[in-house]
């Protein structure tokens, strides 16, 4: 009984290889190779990361060659393990047709983006750790990762947004992190034509200034040839129907404080004003009668009027003549 298990096991075994055009060592081997392969690929980028970083200060760059490097030994790696299959050309390689079928689906949006890719490490439009907002879609986040066929961000909803390159390269894409994370956030808010407009202006710069995460003054902030006062400035926007339109401009450290500041910025002017002589305005009308107005109608709420005096001179129905007197 025991002299025949051997061949039984075997058995099964010799069929299954004699489907297959290479021997079970030459599989056994090739696997090998495939894992020795994977995990020096790994150490390769480990020994190569630090030389490749102190030599590129872009992050993104760095990250793309290194993923070059360890996509070359894997290439290398799969060359051994198909010499050591005695794999050829003849056996890997698909009819003309397939061929230009996988061209026009696949490898065509893959060169497309790859070139995209190029295009975006090269012009430098952001960087990871930057800032970012996809101005047509209101996406705002930080960077994440710059690879050659997309970039991540998080956004500042906690959630991940992955994007093309060549996508993201035909958008309108506002860096908050380009040069300097300083960022200017204008707040406007009208006042009533009676409020002391000097009074309003003043106590609103220094609202903004009781504000923790606004910069309350220092040196002027230069962008290009412009300069900026880093304090907070409050100037007359224009004279509105319904009343003086005031512009608040201030600066904040950080950009993703920006709806924070603003909102503190807000609730401190109205505190300041609530004890001042200064009113906010709002759309309203005056409707004014006089000899030339003719007649008006009033309509009341009946409930309103159900009290009054059945002999009131009130018209019926709830409605009241507003008339210039001069009807016959």
């Amino acid at each position: 009984m025991r002299e025949g298990w051997p061949g039984v096991a075997s058995e099964p075994f010799e069929r299954v290889q004699g489907y297959l055009p290479f021997g079970a060592t030459e599989l056994v081997g090739a696997l090998l190779v495939l894992v020795i392969g994977w995990y020096l690929s790994k150490v390769v980028v480990r020994l190569t990361g630090r030389t490749v970083a102190r030599r590129i200060d872009r992050p993104s760059v760095t990250r793309t060659v290194l993923r070059g490097v360890r996509a070359a030994v894997l290439l290398l790696t799969l060359g051994v393990a198909a010499s050591i299959l005695d794999i050829g050309n003849t056996q890997i390689l698909l009819s003309v047709t397939v061929i230009s079928a996988v061209i026009a689906v696949v490898i065509a949006p893959l060169v497309s983006s790859f070139i995209t890719g190029i295009f975006v490490l090269a012009d430098r439009p952001y960087e990871i750790g930057d800032m970012i907002e996809i101005a047509d879609v209101g996406h705002t986040g930080f960077v994440e990762d710059i690879t050659i066929r997309y970039t991540k961000i998080f956004t500042l909803e906690n959630t991940l947004l992955v994007i093309p390159n060549s996508e993201i390269y035909t958008r309108d894409v506002i860096n908050y992190s380009a040069e300097d994370e300083r960022t200017r956030i204008d707040v406007e808010f009208e006042i009533t034509y009676e409020s002391d407009v000097d009074a309003a202006r003043r106590h609103a710069e220094r609202a903004a200034r009781s504000v923790e995460t606004v910069i309350a003054g220092g040196p002027d902030i230069r962008i290009g040839s412009a300069r900026y006062a880093a304090a907070p400035v409050c100037t007359i926007e224009s004279y509105a129907d319904s009343g003086i339109l005031l512009r608040l401009s201030f600066w904040v450290e950080q950009p993703y404080k920006r709806m924070v500041a603003r909102s503190r910025v807000q609730s401190a002017v109205r505190e300041r004003f609530a004890e001042l002589d200064v009113e906010f305005a709002y759309p309203h009308q005056h409707h004014v009668f006089n000899e030339q107005s003719g007649t008006a109608r009033i309509v009341f709420d009946e409930s309103e009027t159900a009290d009054e005096d059945s002999s009131s001179a009130a018209p019926s129905h709830g409605e009241s003549v507003v008339s210039d007197g001069n009807e016959g």
